[in-house]
């Protein structure tokens, strides 16, 4: 704490002995409230009339004083409302306690509506009960936290100085109930599936790895819900879905986190193109439900995820904004990432699909703004996915892409056990060479195949939409994101 800090907090000290010297409990253990500010300004005008007494709840935001009146603001999580404590309407002993009363402290008010001169809706204050003393104070609403890393790291402030951050929040309830309640909807039933696994597996990334005392084993957080949920089809399930935390241990950046939430859906008897339609129809939903509008905007473009979304091929992307496309010659594709720049991103990678990846990441993703489909990536890049039919070095895969940055992805589930299988044996490889991303052979997954996985589609999205449909960083979007020790 700065110097005016701890001068503040010494003050509020005081004033706790003080209080308590009076008698008051300064944390009592429950409070008596009627109604809720909303509702009170819903009823305004019935509850003036009839002259019945109210008992609110809340945050005190505000204090004035005009000689023998003081006013001050009351704001609980519905809304906010003044009230007025008049000298001669209150004993000497709470004007007293009242005195000892800091902007930041919960309190309890109670008393009648009013109207004032300036048209004010009012509380007229018979009785106060101070129900948490606050120690602290608070920063100045919009100015005492413009620093980011402060904001993210004290969260509970920002909230505080800020409204546009509790609407983020609700925002973000309505934007997984949306989801939630669109797919229920549909048919499918939500499950859930162990956080902790003996195989990391559904994705290629580093795992946090945990230890279980009963068992005497470690363990691993869940990378993906992929593998689990493709269990529950081999079980009988057809239409299921999760929405859980994931934990991914690598890099912070406006994109990525290492604990978020995500959702993954798989139907079982179903074909490609109709999960695009399916996805599209899903998002147009949620996004309707949660913003009331098709339009957003995201680092000053507007996107308008109405209407048919696009659909363009990796291939013709590929050629398109590089000149070159998996299959061709080795020389001409280094020629290629010279020319560009990205070959020292490239080096040291010895994943093919990744190398890929990292190509399309950094010189046509950040060029696809509109809301669309990105379609039939070369199989090095899925070890999960259904090979095209019509292509066998390609899988029939989907990415939805807007803002530049990928927003879901989804695809005909591999359920073929020896090609899963074979696949699994070359990410092993991949990983004996160094790649620690790459994933594991899970033996289990693959006898599950064995016993017969119906045809299937499944997807998944993470935060990372709703981020970007408020056009915020994922850092931003999350209540309580990881940071840095201070």
């Amino acid at each position: 704490m700065t110097e005016k800090e701890n001068e503040l907090y010494r003050d509020r000290i005081k004033k706790l002995e003080l209080l308590k010297a009076e008698g008051v409990e300064p944390y009592p253990a429950a409070s008596g409230r009627t109604h809720t500010i909303a509702q009170v300004l819903r009823i305004f005008d019935t509850l003036t009339k009839k002259g019945g007494k109210v008992i609110l709840t809340g945050r005190l935001r505000a204090l004035r004083g005009h000689g023998k009146l003081t006013f001050g603001n009351l704001e609980d999580e519905s809304g906010i409302i003044q009230f007025v404590v008049k000298a001669d309407e209150v004993t000497a002993k709470q004007a007293k306690i009242f005195s000892l009363f800091d902007v930041g402290d919960l309190l309890q008010i109670e008393g009648p509506t009013f109207i004032t001169k300036k048209g004010e809706r009012t509380i007229l204050v018979k009785d106060v009960v101070l129900l948490t003393k606050s120690l602290r104070a608070l920063p100045e609403k919009y100015h005492g936290l413009k620093d980011t890393e402060m904001r993210l790291r004290k969260r509970y402030l920002d909230m505080l100085a800020n409204p546009e951050v509790r609407k983020l929040i609700r925002k973000k309830s309505l934007f997984w109930q949306s989801m939630r309640n669109f797919l229920q909807k549909k048919g499918f039933l939500e499950v859930e599936t162990p956080v902790l696994e003996s195989i990391p597996g559904g994705a290629e990334a580093r795992p946090f790895i945990t230890h279980h005392n009963a068992l005497d084993r470690d363990f691993f957080l869940r990378i993906s819900l992929e593998l689990p949920l493709k269990r529950l089809l081999v079980g009988g399930f057809e239409k299921i879905f999760e929405i859980g935390r994931i934990f991914r241990n690598e890099g912070i950046d406006t994109e990525h986190l290492q604990d978020y939430t995500q959702m993954e859906f798989y139907w079982a008897y179903e074909n490609f193109d109709n999960l695009r339609k399916f996805v599209q129809e899903m998002y147009q939903h949620v996004i309707k439900e949660t913003f009331g509008t098709l339009k957003t905007t995201y680092q000053g473009a507007e996107l308008d995820w109405g209407g048919e979304w696009e659909v363009n091929d990796f291939y013709d992307l590929m050629i398109k904004y590089t000149g070159v496309q998996p299959g061709d010659p080795r020389e001409k594709i280094e020629e290629a990432t010279k020319k560009f720049g990205i070959d020292k991103d490239l080096k040291g990678v010895i994943n093919p699909g990744r190398r890929w990846d990292i190509i399309y990441s950094k010189l046509i993703r950040p060029n696809l703004i509109k809301p669309q489909f990105m379609i039939r990536t070369p199989v090095e890049m899925e070890p999960l996915a259904k090979r095209d039919p019509s292509d066998n070095r390609r899988v029939l895969r989907l990415q939805v892409i807007a803002a530049g940055t990928e927003l879901g992805k989804g695809f005909s589930e591999l359920n073929d056990p020896l090609d899963q299988k074979a696949r699994f044996e070359e990410q092993m490889d991949l990983r004996k060479r160094g790649d620690k991303e790459a994933q594991i052979l899970d033996e289990d997954f693959v006898e599950a195949l064995e016993y017969g996985m119906p045809p299937s589609v499944g997807f998944g999205l993470s935060e990372r939409l709703f981020a970007v449909l408020m056009g915020k960083s994922v850092r931003e979007a999350v209540i309580f994101p990881p940071m840095k020790e201070e």
